[in-house]
């Protein structure tokens, strides 16, 4: 999509002699309610030639509010941001309003942040542009007749920004920043939403091949074999009773020409591309969205290529153990003990509580070969966090109070929302075993999300800078979107906005 940028007031006179194409025919005006709507309105009137009066009665600024006006050749939508509209509030109203209107929408549009003065400008333009590229998300991917496409998916698509002079190339940057961001969210999300025959292991190594080829980081895809000769042993056993051999993903992103030591950060995101619960089947109802339960790897993969599509200052390490939790002959089973790379064994009580056991692997390799500075692992891990937090926020635990307001604060700017839960150590006691270093799931119907974590915590090493985000209710739901539910693309903004944290950090 090909950005540009106008900081001139778009005038009548202006419109009206303007070439053809310099100037988009539809043109939004997100318009937040508040003191200095009333402004913003008068002003609009008067290029309008109607009266403010009119517009104050019919227009408040709420959110979702729409007003469609044509004059002088062009088509106006006043678009309500509500009070105070944060980032992921304008993300959304932009993005719900695209959506429900892009079978009217041309492949040139604008966006005008003249009218009305807000605190942080180029925040608020970077969270409308986002908004406007997200609503390209396609659907229908295997259907015979397809939806025509969003006139935005176009690589033709032309955006036009209307910016102060003075915040014109900090907007030019936030857009650009969008583009990036939302691109490599789109890819994720469409990861996410593809059906478990069309997304085998195999298949996220060669989009993170493919990836890091594209935008500049190394990939190194292990197969079975390979994994087989480094001892990635609880991956190969979640692995046993699947047709689709494992992949074991491991990506490195660091700056062209970087100048001194950079923060080294190493993210761990689970692979399961279908998860059946193995021997511990899952109830049939909603299985079919079990597609989804890589969502952890998906926000691993989608922050490495935008980390390096931005060329942040930052050495970055991915890694995704990638494998489905199938059910044959010799599929592991309830009471069986297994090892791990890490050495540890492990008796495994439940075989739906898998996705630990992937990334026990993918911690003990990434603390082994890469020693992070921090590591924080993704997953869509547990019921439990859904049922603690709903569709809301993911649930966050981590040893390090430092870390856990760095990932507050970029929770909070993204809207992208993350609360923590404790890791105290007498929930060590559910998870001891007769048998093994450790058991994989305590066996009773409580604190399942807690457990899952300090089960993870046994394979840190005593990390002093940990998290770990059970993303099991904010990855995946319901959309307006979507006619089922479907992938968020959570994880990216946030773990980018962290990342760009450390650099002041």
């Amino acid at each position: 999509m090909i950005i540009n940028l106008k900081h001139e007031p778009l005038s009548a006179e202006r419109a009206l002699t303007a070439a053809p194409g310099e100037v988009p025919l539809k043109i939004i005006l997100p318009l937040a309610a508040g003191p200095h709507l009333e402004q913003a309105l008068q002003g609009i009137a008067d290029f309008w030639n109607t009266s403010a009066n009119d517009l104050q009665e019919r227009f408040k600024g709420e959110a979702g509010e729409q007003i469609n006006y044509f004059s002088n050749q062009y088509d106006w939508y006043l678009l309500g941001l509500g009070e105070q509209p944060s980032y992921a509030d304008t993300l959304k109203t932009v993005r719900s309003f695209a959506h429900k209107h892009k079978r009217k929408l041309p492949a040139h549009m604008g966006i005008s942040f003249l009218h009305q003065p807000v605190a942080d400008l180029p925040l608020l333009a970077e969270a409308a542009v986002s908004g406007l590229l997200l609503s390209t998300l396609p659907t229908g991917t295997y259907r015979q007749e397809t939806e025509p496409p969003h006139p935005f998916a176009s690589e033709e698509a032309q955006l036009t920004l209307f910016l102060p002079e003075d915040q014109a190339e900090a907007g030019r940057q936030a857009a650009e920043r969008a583009l990036h961001l939302s691109e490599a969210q789109l890819s994720i999300i469409g990861l996410v939403n593809a059906p478990s025959n069309k997304k085998t292991p195999a298949m996220l190594a060669d989009w993170a091949v493919q990836s890091g080829r594209k935008h500049g980081y190394k990939v190194t895809v292990f197969d079975k074999p390979a994994i087989e000769e480094l001892g990635l042993h609880a991956l190969l056993a979640v692995n046993r009773g699947s047709e689709e051999p494992p992949r074991f993903i491991v990506m490195e992103y660091q700056p062209k020409g970087a100048a001194g030591p950079l923060p080294k950060v190493g993210l761990v995101g689970k692979g399961v591309t279908f998860d059946t619960g193995g021997v511990s089947i899952k109830p049939s109802t909603n299985m079919h969205y079990m597609k989804s339960d890589m969502g952890g790897a998906a926000a691993v993969l989608g922050t490495m290529e935008a980390a390096a599509r931005l060329q942040l200052p930052v050495h970055l390490i991915g890694i995704v153990p990638a494998t489905d939790n199938c059910v044959d002959a010799n599929a592991i089973k309830p009471g069986d003990v297994i090892d791990s790379y890490s050495g540890k064994t492990i008796e495994v009580i439940d075989t739906d509580a898998e996705g630990r056991l992937i990334l026990s692997d993918g911690i003990a390799y990434m603390l082994r070969h890469f020693a992070p500075d921090t590591l924080i692992d993704l997953a869509t891990l547990t019921g439990s966090a859904v049922r603690t937090f709903g569709y809301h926020a993911a649930a966050l635990f981590t040893n390090n109070t430092e870390l856990e307001q760095h990932l507050k604060s970029a929770s909070e700017a993204t809207g992208e929302r993350l609360w923590p839960l404790p890791l105290w150590e007498v929930y060590e006691e559910d998870l001891k075993s007769d048998v093994a270093d450790v058991r994989n799931f305590s066996g009773r119907p409580m604190a399942g999300a807690i457990n899952a974590a300090k089960f993870l915590e046994f394979f840190t090493e005593e990390h002093p800078r940990w998290a770990h985000l059970d993303i099991a209710g904010v990855a995946f739901g319901d959309s307006e979107f979507t006619v089922q539910k479907s992938a968020t693309g959570y994880g990216v903004r946030l773990l980018i906005n962290f990342l760009e944290q450390l650099k002041t950090a």
